[in-house]
């Protein structure tokens, strides 16, 4: 198993709290969707939430067919994933600790196209006590991912979600640059 990403057969939910013995469905805040559900991620997206909660962040990675001139300049040369915070965000990430908590991913399906998580609609329990994540940048270090902390990530973000590269947003909102479309 790699640190910090859940094993075949099991997705994981990130939390900021170690108290959790169940999850319930339910319509998140930042829901697009008015139906309920219990979050989680595979492996592949596990990197995404290596954050604290709240904390705005842009990642981008190279994707079959990315112009690699585009990519070079984006991420930077041999660079594979980046993953950019503001300044504002630095302590928290240095500081924060997470909870992995991992379910049977048989109880979840995927969810989004292309498929981004995987979403529950019954209460759901985790298998065993959550991973304690304590080192998120060492995670970010260990599994090769770029992380760049800048003043302010719209920049770079409005170049990524144009360029062909795979791109993910989150929490974007809560940035203090936020702007709206």
């Amino acid at each position: 198993m790699t640190a910090g990403r859940a094993p075949a057969g099991e997705v994981w939910h990130f939390s900021e709290d170690p108290t959790i013995t169940g999850f319930v469905p339910h319509v998140a805040a930042t829901a697009r969707q008015p139906e309920a559900y219990v979050w989680a991620v595979d492996a592949a997206r596990c990197p995404d939430y290596w954050f604290p909660r709240q904390c705005p962040r842009a990642m981008a990675w190279r994707e079959p067919g990315t112009d690699p001139g585009v990519a070079d300049r984006l991420l930077g040369r041999r660079t594979e994933r980046v993953h950019v915070i503001e300044h504002g965000w630095l302590r928290p990430l240095l500081t924060t600790t997470l909870y992995a908590y991992p379910f049977d991913a048989r109880d979840f399906r995927p969810f989004g196209t292309p498929v981004h998580a995987s979403v529950a609609e019954r209460p759901v329990h985790p298998l065993r006590a959550p991973e304690v994540l304590d080192d998120l940048a060492g995670l970010h270090a260990a599994a090769g991912i770029e992380l760049r902390v800048t003043r302010d990530l719209f920049g770079w973000w409005a170049e990524v979600v144009g360029s062909g590269l795979g791109f993910s947003g989150i929490r974007l909102r809560n940035s203090p640059r936020h702007r709206d479309p």
